[in-house]
This record gives structure tokens, C-alpha cells and sequence, in this order.
């Protein structure tokens, strides 16, 4: 399935400041990417690049802030160096002058607490070579492999590619069917797809994109048409769909045109399993009924975008969900991967978009805290399932029928 920018493999270069860590990525990429200077702390802002790695595929490496940097704006950029290790699939950390201390364990820790693969290189590596001294306590440290470097001649800069495509996770690049599992060849898929206000003009949003993309690999037929024209489709070609696909927001009219015989779910929903936290998701989703007056509900959304009127997430979500529970709820809302305005604890529910615009892995870190801490977790199209209560027919494809008998208010 063809990726978007923020949906490739990421990989995030950490270390002090002057290590190199900008002269490695202009390496890699064989261009001048990353501001290189002599003066310690250039780098602010964590900077994202695309680069194709021969062989393997397209990739995002981010040039982050050094951790050892200082006073206050230091801070803030050591904040968003390591606010972006939840954000990457894969890390690498840049030492150089045999220097090895507090600020690579603080790194090590983190890459092991967001369970993220990483290995170091030591750069500079003609001007100093790694002792064995160092190694070893590297080793013993880490137990991740240690690569010589020099970012002037480029040594070991095919060894240093190999690792990452070696050391990696699969699933940051080869990700699951969408839909391969419910269809077969030649198997048609009615995809409903309303052109509203919030419709893109001249396209259709990314999750219907890949929908089809999906179905197509799968050696499948996709047929998109409006809401309005289900039922006429259905009456004149009598074709029976293997499967079909809605919107979200029209749930209810796709139930009533779609007879009960043919599958149904929505966009949101084969995202949810496709890069969400799925389990959590059907645990998270029935806790809906179980909202009490004074309950502050968080929505998330991966992206960024002009808030209409009638936006699904700030307007329509909570309209729904207020008129579905009779209770008095508070709404807050954070775009993109923004900071949370308050401890996760303080929520009694947590509302995640589809994420099609974010790794699997960024999708998953944003999740996290709120399973840890016990907060169901819900997603945008499962949520409204359940409030239009056709949340167990959403599911029923991907579930066990033992799996779907949910009570409703």
C-alpha cells in the first residue's frame, strides 16, 4: 500500500551536541539536509527528512536537538528530543571522543521504555577510535551494536545502512491488508462515500484512498459510489457485495440500504484494526454507556486541518455523544502530537481519529499512556457505531460472533 509522508518509517539521530549527529544524516542522504556547524546546539527543532534507501524503501530521519543541551531554551529543545523518541520506529545514537555518560543511558532508557530498536555509532572516528574500554561498557550498558564512523571519508556508511534496514521492526514498513482477509479474488466491495462539506475538493480523503488501493492488491473490485445511491445500485445490477465499506458519519442510512446478509463496517473502523489498538478499542468502546455527568472526554487527531462548522471530531463527536449518554460532559481536543493539557488521569474516556496520516507506532505511543493508566480508548468510527447502535454489526467482520453481543442504553 502506497505510503504518505508521515506514514514511512522513521528514524531519529540522537546524541550531545557537535557529535555529528547532522553531518551523519548528510551522509546518508548524500546532500546537504542538516545545518552542519562547528558551534555546539545549531540543531533546534527536530528536522524532518525523506530519503530513499536503495533496496528497502522510502524513510523520514529526524535531526534532533543534543541532549546535553543548556539553559532554558536548552531545555525546551531537550523536551522535543525526546518527546520525538515516541514518534520514531528506529534510533541512532552518536558518540564520539570515547564519551559515554549520563546523557546516552538517560537516551537508552527511553528508547527502551517507548520499546524503540536502536544502535550507536561512534563518529569521528578519525580523529578517535573506540577504546575496547569503552565498548565493553558500552556493551554492558546497551548490548546494541557499536559502528565506527567518520563522516569525512564516510566509512562504514554501507555498514551503518545495513543495521538500519537489519535492526528496523518489519512492522514499520511491511504493514497488513487493510481488508485482504475478508475478501477473495475477483470479490466486489461496495466503498459509500459521501461528498460533503468536509470532502477535499477534486478527491477523496486518504482512508477511502487506501481502501481501494487495498482492494485493488487484493485482485478485487472496488465500486465507490454516494450514499444516495446505494439503494438504486443494489435494486438495478442485483450484485451482491462480498463486503461494504461506509463513512462514518452516514452508519445509519448504509445500515438501513445495506441488507443484513452483507457485511458493514466503516473506514474508521478498518483503520482501527489496521494501525490502532484494536483490543483496547473493543474494551474501550462499551464504556461509553458507563459516562457520568461532569466526565471530560479527550479527542485526538493525527493531523492538522480547517475546523469547519460541522467538523467530526470537535463538533459532530461530542454532539452525539452528549445527546447518546443525556449527560453533562466536557470535550477537549489536541491536534497532531501535540502535549496533552492535563494528566491523562483526569479523562474518562479518549477518542483517537483513524491516524491515517501517522506511523502505526506514533499512533500506538499516543495510546499508550491512557491504556497504562486503565482510560478506555475508543476511535472516532467505532464510538459512532456505538452511539448509532450498529457498533456490533461494525465489527462483526473482524471479531468472533461470541465477541459481539454488547449491551446498549
Amino acid at each position: 500500500m502506497a505510503k504518505g509522508k508521515e506514514s514511512k518509517p522513521h528514524i531519529g539521530i540522537y546524541g550531545r551536541r557537535n557529535n555529528g549527529k547532522s553531518s551523519l544524516i548528510n551522509c546518508l542522504a548524500n546532500q546537504d539536509i542538516a545545518i552542519v556547524s562547528d558551534y555546539a546546539g545549531t540543531t533546534t527543532d527536530p528536522v524532518k527528512k525523506s530519503f530513499e534507501i536503495t533496496g528497502f524503501g522510502p524513510v523520514i530521519l529526524i535531526d534532533t536537538a543534543g541532549i546535553d543541551d543548556i539553559g532554558e531554551l536548552g531545555n525546551k529543545r531537550i523536551e522535543k528530543t525526546l518527546a520525538s523518541i515516541k514518534t520514531i520506529d528506529l534510533a541512532i545514537l552518536v558518540i564520539t571522543n570515547n564519551t559515554f555518560g549520563e546523557f546516552e543511558t538517560m537516551l537508552i532508557n527511553e528508547f527502551k521504555k517507548s520499546d524503540t530498536p536502536f544502535f550507536i555509532v561512534h563518529n569521528k572516528s578519525d580523529i578517535e577510535k573506540l577504546s575496547e574500554d569503552t565498548k565493553e561498557f558500552i556493551l554492558l550498558k546497551s548490548n546494541t551494536e557499536i559502528i565506527e564512523f567518520d563522516t569525512i571519508k564516510a566509512n562504514n556508511l554501507e555498514l551503518i545502512i545495513k543495521t538500519i534496514k537489519t535492526t528496523i521492526p518489519e512492522s514499520s514498513y511491511k504493514t497488513p491488508s487493510l481488508v485482504g482477509d475478508l475478501i477473495s479474488y475477483g470479490d466486489i466491495v461496495l466503498l459509500i462515500t459521501p461528498i460533503d462539506i468536509e470532502a477535499p475538493a477534486g478527491r477523496i480523503i486518504l482512508p477511502q484512498v487506501q481502501a481501494i488501493r487495498d482492494i485493488l492488491d487484493n485482485d478485487a473490485v472496488a465500486i465507490v459510489l454516494k450514499e444516495r445511491e446505494v439503494d438504486a445500485f443494489l435494486r438495478k445490477t442485483k450484485i451482491k457485495p462480498a463486503l461494504a465499506i461506509t463513512d462514518s458519519q452516514i452508519f445509519t442510512k448504509a445500515d438501513a440500504s445495506i441488507p443484513s446478509d452483507i457485511p458493514l463496517t466503516s473506514f474508521s473502523t478498518i483503520l482501527a484494526r489496521y494501525k490502532g489498538d484494536f483490543e483496547s478499542y473493543l474494551k474501550g468502546t462499551p464504556k461509553i454507556s458507563e459516562l457520568k455527568n461532569g466526565d471530560r472526554i479527550l479527542l485526538l487527531e493525527s493531523c492538522t486541518h480547517h475546523v469547519s462548522c460541522d467538523d467530526i471530531g470537535r463538533v459532530k463527536i461530542p454532539r452525539w455523544l452528549s445527546n447518546f449518554t443525556g449527560k453533562q460532559l466536557e470535550y477537549e481536543v489536541v491536534s497532531g502530537l501535540d502535549k496533552l493539557p492535563r494528566d491523562i488521569t483526569e479523562y474518562a474516556l479518549l477518542i483517537q481519529c483513524g491516524g491515517c496520516v501517522i506511523t502505526r507506532k506514533q499512533l500506538i505511543n499516543r495510546l499508550k499512556p491512557a491504556t497504562d493508566a486503565g482510560i478506555p480508548v475508543t476511535n472516532y468510527g467505532m464510538a459512532i457505531a456505538y452511539i448509532q447502535g450498529i457498533y456490533n454489526r461494525a465489527i462483526a467482520p473482524f471479531t468472533k460472533s461470541e465477541q459481539t453481543n454488547i449491551d446498549y442504553l
